[in-house]
């Protein structure tokens, strides 16, 4: 909502920018090549408007962080763009106080760089190869201390931050998730949440038809705002944010129709952003990571691995100068 109370229009769009940088290229494609990321960065976003660049480090325990990505921020947060930081929680020593003050130097460290702090990945999904922080001990309660003290270090150093976390799609009724972060919780760490955010991956992991992607969209967002979040007690007020969102190509997965998965999920989130409080769309991701590898989960991108562009590319460059906030 913007000051008046009023909920506001058009989306601030993102990007997810693949495995640049200090970490380990598994895929076995073509390194990233940072410049050339920043460029096709920078041509998606339009003109004197927000944008912002995800990116991930994964905290192993003992105040340390590993796998960067991307490394060096600042290449990427310039001429108006800003970072999405998430530190992921993936440590079995259970030590909040090593933990806490870990994200308070994340802020030290990269504060006036940071559009967003997100406060672990996924915790509702136990799965880390996938992805999900909620295998890991006291996940649910590192994620209430830390956002707490980041709220409290953010505003102790004057930084422009929001800080939340996010999670998965479910529509278990018997999800104990939910109902345990409302009881953790409490009103301290409501009143700290800049946003929730959202993870979802519409025909990727279970078929929809094309034409259901959209009514899809908007039944996966209301579920999320009129029953997970109430059940922890989040209210209208908190924004959500699409976090992760993405369709791979491949074999039997067309270049067209990513672009069209794209633009069907992209207007889906629009109409429904004034309705449910919706800020933030980010895709994922921006490039492959291994083009030829007949497998999907190298193959999100908008570019191919040697950076030359899918149709979804010029849709997604569209779309932000068409919707974006």
């Amino acid at each position: 909502m913007n000051s008046t109370g009023e909920r506001r229009t058009g989306l601030t769009f993102g990007i997810f920018p693949g495995m640049i940088g200090t970490e380990m290229d598994h895929c076995g494609g073509p390194m990233h090549e940072p410049e050339r990321t920043a460029e096709a960065i920078g041509a998606l976003q339009a003109p004197g408007r927000p944008f912002v660049v995800r990116s991930y480090v994964i905290y192993t325990g003992k105040g340390r962080g590993d796998r960067e990505t991307p490394g060096d921020l600042a290449r990427y947060a310039r001429d108006g763009r800003r970072i999405d930081r998430v530190l992921c929680y993936a440590t079995e020593d259970g030590d909040l106080d090593d933990w806490v003050e870990y994200v308070r130097r994340e802020l030290r460290r990269h504060g006036p760089l940071l559009d967003a702090l997100q406060v672990a990945e996924e915790p509702n999904n136990p799965d880390f190869g996938k992805g999900g922080n909620g295998g890991f001990p006291r996940v649910r309660e590192a994620i209430v201390a830390g956002v707490l003290a980041a709220r409290e270090e953010a505003d102790r150093l004057g930084l422009d931050v929001r800080i939340g976390f996010n999670a998965c799609p479910s529509f278990d009724p018997a999800d104990p998730f939910w109902p345990a972060m409302g009881r953790l919780g409490g009103a301290a760490f409501r009143d700290a949440l800049g946003y929730v955010g959202l993870d979802f991956f519409p025909d990727v992991f279970r078929p929809i038809p094309f034409e259901s992607l959209g009514p899809a969209v908007g039944g996966l967002l209301g579920h999320f705002r009129g029953t997970c979040l109430p059940a922890a007690g989040i209210g209208p007020g908190v924004p959500i944010r699409v976090t992760e969102n993405g369709w791979p190509t491949g074999p039997g997965r067309p270049e067209e129709k990513q672009a069209a998965v794209l633009e069907a999920v992209v207007r889906a989130v629009t109409d429904e952003a004034g309705r449910l409080n919706v800020t933030h769309y980010e895709f994922f991701c921006l490039r492959d990571g291994h083009s030829a590898k007949p497998d999907p989960w190298t193959q999100f991108g908008l570019l191919r691995d040697d950076y030359t562009p899918k149709a979804a590319f010029e849709a997604y460059r569209r779309l932000v100068a068409e919707l974006g906030a």
